[in-house]
């Protein structure tokens, strides 16, 4: 671990969401830092992950011949058991990941507006970011020339890259560190679904969770628990938070000499 442990206020629109003991995660000592993609660079109020989940519906409807109501169930239930939707059509329903794919991400991504401040914090922060997702190195290329922010981003690491093994198995994370030789314990993983930073925190990565109320999925997954030791710090507000913590690295601060 990087230094002593302190206390780190997280914040979601302004207000303090929780305290935590955490190892401290001064932006200067942190080489790599590790963003999911959806609902964590944009928040879960904008209207582009639905579209996705409809056409994930959809295309178990149609692949399966069920209705919507059924085929919407049977979407969720593999979400929560296998990591991802995919998972559990490959397993089951020998599903082609790749037919799949271009399909559930075949929407408008014009929904998302750019970020300039997003991109002036990620500038901000030193080190190299990199793209971890459960989604195509298609749809993550869309999202970010939509936010403006691609040039911050060294690299990608999909769901192919993966080989279609998902968040939170340990495996697509041991592959990530490999693929760009990641020192786990100078890198911090920036996630919407607290589960999916089990893998990281036991890796010895610093932990972030985007809590948000309004998360298309929080109701299909487990309830979170009250102080998860796997979480280090929390924010509704991924912006605010970036700034918050640049601004309080000391060595990030411009001399007065």
């Amino acid at each position: 671990m990087i230094g002593k442990r302190r206390l780190i206020l997280g914040r979601k629109n302004g207000q303090g969401v929780g305290m935590k003991s955490s190892p401290p995660l001064m932006p200067s000592q942190i080489e790599t830092w590790v963003f999911d993609l959806d609902n964590t660079l944009y928040p879960a109020a904008h209207s582009l992950f639905p579209q996705i989940d409809t056409r994930i519906r959809a295309y178990i409807a149609n692949h399966l011949s069920l209705d919507l109501d059924e085929a919407y169930r049977l979407q969720k239930h593999y979400y929560r058991e296998y990591g991802t939707t995919l998972r559990g059509l490959m397993s089951l329903h020998d599903v082609n990941p790749h037919e799949f794919l271009l399909y559930v991400h075949d929407i408008d991504h014009s929904v998302l507006d750019p970020s300039p401040r997003l991109g002036a914090a990620l500038m901000a922060l030193p080190g190299r970011k990199l793209v971890f997702t459960n989604g195509s190195t298609a749809h993550a290329e869309q999202v970010l020339k939509r936010l403006d922010i691609s040039e911050h981003f060294e690299g990608i690491f999909d769901i192919v890259d993966a080989d279609f093994i998902p968040k939170p198995d340990m495996r697509p994370y041991q592959m990530l560190g490999q693929r760009f030789d990641v020192r786990f314990n100078h890198a911090a993983m920036i996630e919407d679904l607290e589960r999916n930073l089990v893998p990281a925190a036991s890796l010895g990565m610093a932990t972030v969770w985007i809590k948000q109320d309004e998360h298309p999925d929080r109701k299909f997954l487990d309830t979170p628990s009250q102080n998860p030791s796997h979480v280090h710090h929390i924010t509704g507000d991924l912006i605010l938070w970036l700034e918050q913590m640049v601004d309080s690295d000391p060595r990030l601060k411009p001399s007065c000499a």
